[in-house]
């Protein structure tokens, strides 16, 4: 069984499904990311993948979903 990665990031801006929708949609299309779990009214998104992630292109998908990175949770 492979090992799998999971981080927590701290998202600014949403608000609603469709905010966690935009986010998950984003960081989806990462290489290697299986699963994102966003959860507005925390703010947080759990992003499930084969190894981990570059920040770059974390946060490159998260202001491309129109939000900001504040960091890891």
């Amino acid at each position: 069984m492979t090992a799998q990665t999971t981080v927590t990031y701290q998202v600014k801006g949403m608000s609603c499904a469709h905010c966690e929708g935009s986010v998950s949609s984003e960081l989806s299309e990462i290489p290697g990311v299986s699963s994102v779990k966003a959860v507005a009214s925390t703010g947080e998104v759990t992003v499930f993948s084969a190894a981990p992630l570059d920040e770059d292109a974390v946060r490159a998908a998260i202001d491309e979903a129109g939000f900001e990175l504040a960091g890891k949770v």
